[in-house]
């Protein structure tokens, strides 16, 4: 009987890319723990170093002609937004998200679009042609009344190989690849989803998408914790990426941008899921007020900068007294430790004590703030549920809280203005800095420099 080759096997982490001998608990390359997962050793093959595009001679910067990059739209404008403008030739776009909460009915809707004026070719690893063309069919993408169906090609593949030999033929300007996890290369041993086919197969779609200038974009699945799976390389191999946020039980749902190459980041776009697919929503801060007859106490409206969009959202505080030595403190859509830092600064330099009190956070409509422009609405939105008495009604607020109690101010402010101004929103606590040159008509703007006194003038307000 002939002898087997033994299959070497190796442990690569997940983060780095990094390979030990044996599983460990520590990456021994970056130091992460509970990373390593075990794959198959591979051979080196002379196809697989290829480099990205052609090479060209050296040039001196100087002589290089600097150029826009030209766009095209996707048909859908919110996810325009999010890619800065619309997809570019050659670009390679990675979008993340849960199961079901939306990332296949997107691209399909903005494939069937973009379909209509220029070739594109969806390629599918985990549904059949049939699946596909019935939620087309629901979506009603496959034809309406006075509007011819678009010429959307559709494969069925998940072998590198193959693809890469449909994209020579078809030459299509933008391809859909869904998902990378399932598409594998014979050139490799491993399984589909490995860290090495992963790798190898994003490295070569992107070698594609630069050699023939199509615009690609790959979904790709999320780990527990909500991050992509795989190797964390593959973030830095294409040219952006986006994820999917919100609760697949909500109506709504967020992309947001997280690196891109070719526009800003931390752009958000919002949808609303309907019966026919994804919608654009053109006032998203509408989503993110509650409608309450009156004024109650606790809430307090924040206008939010998002990439190029201010938005408002209403924060939501509530604060009861503690039955336990230790009081909870509770965050959702906020950071966890910016609320008991905000609450130390609440005591020391207002004279405002929550040390025997719970304290829960929220901010309406399922959005996550990261920016520190969110302190001051924070802070008066526990002192008005303390007090139990509401804040003036048309009041709006931004502002960053230090630790000596001293409001910073936060950029674009004047953009911030003009949004609450626009919808209806008539008094303003913003940080003395962020004070306007020119008055904003219909907007009265209270500008303060410490914590102290902008809970002073809240009350002489109310």
């Amino acid at each position: 009987m002939a002898k087997v080759a033994k299959v070497k096997t190796l442990y690569v982490c997940t983060e780095c890319g990094g390979q030990a001998p044996k599983w460990q608990g520590q990456c021994p390359a970056c130091g992460t723990w509970n990373t390593l997962v075990e794959s198959v050793a591979e051979t080196p093959s002379a196809h697989r170093f290829q480099a990205l595009a052609k090479t060209s001679p050296v040039q001196r910067l100087s002589e290089i002609e600097a150029s826009d990059v030209p766009r095209f739209t996707t048909g859908i404008g919110e996810f325009d937004r999010v890619l800065g403008g619309g997809l570019v030739a050659g670009g390679v776009v990675l979008i993340g998200g849960d199961p079901g909460i939306g990332k296949s009915t997107l691209l399909l809707q903005s494939l069937a679009e973009i379909a209509r004026e220029r070739p594109a070719l969806y390629i599918s690893g985990e549904e059949s042609g049939a699946q596909i063309a019935l939620r087309a069919q629901r979506l009603g993408l496959l034809g309406e009344p006075g509007k011819a169906a678009p010429d959307l090609r559709l494969l069925a593949e998940i072998q590198l190989e193959r693809i890469q030999a449909t994209i020579d033929t078809e030459r299509p300007e933008v391809a859909v690849i869904d998902s990378i996890q399932t598409v594998y290369s014979e050139a490799l041993t491993s399984a589909p989803g490995s860290v090495a086919q992963v790798r190898e197969c994003a490295a070569q779609l992107t070698r594609i998408a630069k050699q023939t200038g199509t615009a690609i974009i790959m979904v790709g699945h999320v780990t527990k914790e909500g991050n992509l799976a795989g190797p964390r390389v593959l973030e830095h191999i294409v040219d952006t990426v986006l994820y999917f946020e919100g609760d697949t039980h909500s109506s709504f749902r967020l992309v947001r941008a997280f690196k891109n190459r070719f526009g800003a980041v931390n752009e958000l776009g919002v949808f609303a899921m309907t019966e026919r697919g994804l919608r654009g929503v053109a006032n998203p801060s509408a989503l993110f007020l509650s409608q309450h007859e009156q004024s109650v106490p606790g809430s307090c409206v924040l206008v939010t900068q998002e990439g190029s969009r201010p938005l408002l959202v209403e924060v939501q505080a509530l604060v009861d007294t503690a039955h336990v030595p230790n009081p909870r403190r509770l965050a959702v859509g906020l950071e966890q430790n910016r609320l008991a830092l905000l609450l130390a600064v609440l005591h020391r330099h207002a004279g405002i004590a929550c040390f025997d009190q719970d304290v829960f956070l929220n901010a309406v409509g399922g959005v996550k703030i990261t920016e520190p422009a969110a302190d001051l609405a924070v802070l008066l939105a526990i002192h008005s549920s303390m007090r139990n008495k509401a804040l003036p009604k048309g009041l709006i607020v931004f502002g960053e809280v230090g630790l000596a109690g001293e409001i910073r101010p936060s950029p674009r402010g004047q953009d911030r203005l003009k949004e609450a101004a626009k919808l209806g929103f008539s008094i303003a606590l913003i940080p003395k800095a962020n004070a306007p040159k020119q008055p904003i008509e219909g907007l009265e703007v209270i500008a303060v420099d410490r914590i102290d006194e902008a809970i002073d003038r809240v009350r002489s307000l109310a």
